[in-house]
């Protein structure tokens, strides 16, 4: 019985992309935290021009 089996190790990652995982985290929790801030100021000055 032949069968022709083409095991493939997942740790091998041939699809993924060599980049910084810790650094893409990062840029992610900068980026919504700058946004949030951004938000955050926004709704406090429109809260004092308003009431």
């Amino acid at each position: 019985m032949d069968v022709n089996v083409h095991a493939v190790d997942p740790r091998e990652h041939i699809n993924e992309e060599p980049r910084n995982d810790f650094g893409d985290l990062m840029l992610g929790f900068v980026g919504m935290f700058g946004f949030m801030f951004v938000i955050f100021f926004a709704m406090v000055i429109i809260k004092f021009i308003v009431g």
